[in-house]
């Protein structure tokens, strides 16, 4: 069957790339090395947050959260997202001078999403927050869904939109033939005139042999997650001063975040964690939460993820080839915005322009430094 584009990599903003492509009635083929949500986009703490983002992020962020509000309508599936708002708690007068600036910044920018709260309202919001903490920061509408759910439903509307998924597709070279993208893959070659590349922790790979190799970094962002407790949270918590993301689900259990790594081995499919890191993540969760000191942590976990030198993605068009688009390294907090990503990427190709302000994100930032 012909195809117009072939997506590369089956996490949530290739699925999303070709449930968006699909909705515009674009012929896509994803191909997925191993299986959909197999990496990053299966195992990440499921924030959706639009607070304390780079703010090159910000206007694709709460374009993103638009789309999160409608998202059980969009894909049949909530997704299991739920809705309870994100903190940052703030320990000292310096950290919250700073949150404080930064929500003058972005007032000016015209963003109101983030806003300074006081202890008082700190308390309210999360009862159980630590007696020296003195205020912070709330995003209201944030909050955080399942994320293997959420990339598989972006997965399975595109299918039913006429979308094809080839998994266990491991991409070996992509080169321009004529019109055609051909894709030599570990289960066959495939053709389009349209290329998207979304491949994760492998994307440099695909971008190398489009002649833009990006200086990507391989990181394997680890959680914890504890038994029971009674609930006592609804929000997502985040330290201002260390890294945290801390979440409380239904079910009692808590999943305890925030970036500390482990070691990723990308071409074993493999991770191992560094329990001394984990060591000091529990260890802000015991001083800024002291009822969870009683909590054992049950497991741990790590996945794949693309980390580029400036923290953020890279998004847009190829700077070598023509009919081309990168989506990636989205540096562990990419699950978000995967539903504005598979959006925007799909209007590129389209109709090779879009409204959202992605130049911060050119993949040019990297290569141009070398062709001078």
């Amino acid at each position: 069957p012909m195809t117009d584009v072939i997506v590369i990599g089956g996490g949530i903003h290739g699925s999303s790339t070709a449930f968006h492509l699909a909705q515009r009635g674009i012929k896509a083929l994803l191909l997925e090395k191993d299986h959909v949500a197999r990496h990053a986009s299966g195992v990440n703490a499921g924030g959706v947050r639009t607070l304390a983002r780079d703010f090159a992020e910000v206007p694709l962020s709460v374009a993103s959260m638009e789309i999160w509000h409608g998202i059980a309508a969009l894909l049949d599936d909530d997704c299991g997202f739920d809705s309870h708002g994100q903190v940052i708690a703030a320990e000292t007068e310096a950290q919250m001078a700073s949150l404080r600036q930064r929500v003058a910044r972005l007032n000016a920018m015209g963003f109101t999403h983030e806003e300074a709260i006081d202890e008082r309202e700190l308390r309210a919001i999360i009862p159980s927050i630590a007696e020296h903490c003195l205020g912070g920061v709330v995003a209201r509408r944030d909050g955080a869904a399942i994320p293997f759910r959420a990339t598989t439903a972006f997965a399975r509307a595109a299918q039913r939109r006429g979308a094809r998924i080839v998994e266990g597709a491991r991409v070996d070279r992509v080169a321009r033939r004529g019109r055609l993208w051909r894709v030599e893959t570990a289960v066959g070659v495939f053709e389009a005139p349209a290329l998207v590349n979304c491949a994760g922790a492998w994307a440099d790979r695909i971008a190398a042999q489009l002649g833009e190799p990006v200086p990507l970094e391989v990181i394997a962002p680890m959680l914890m997650i504890t038994s029971r407790l009674p609930p006592f949270i609804k929000p997502v918590l985040i330290a201002a001063g260390r890294t945290l993301s801390f979440k409380q689900f239904a079910n009692g259990t808590v999943l305890i975040g925030g970036g500390h790594r482990g070691r990723a081995t990308r071409d074993e499919n493999r991770t191992d964690l560094d329990w001394g890191r984990l060591a000091t993540n529990a260890e802000t969760v015991w001083d800024l939460v002291p009822i969870m000191r009683s909590a054992q942590i049950v497991r741990a976990w790590a996945g794949i993820e693309a980390r580029m030198p400036d923290d953020i993605p890279v998004i847009g068009p190829s700077s070598t080839h023509e009919a081309c688009w990168h989506g990636f390294g989205f540096s562990a907090h990419g699950f978000q915005l995967g539903p504005i990503v598979g959006s925007i990427l799909a209007e590129l190709v389209a109709t090779g322009r879009t409204n959202l302000p992605i130049a911060p994100f050119a993949i040019g930032r990297f290569t141009s430094a070398r062709k001078s």
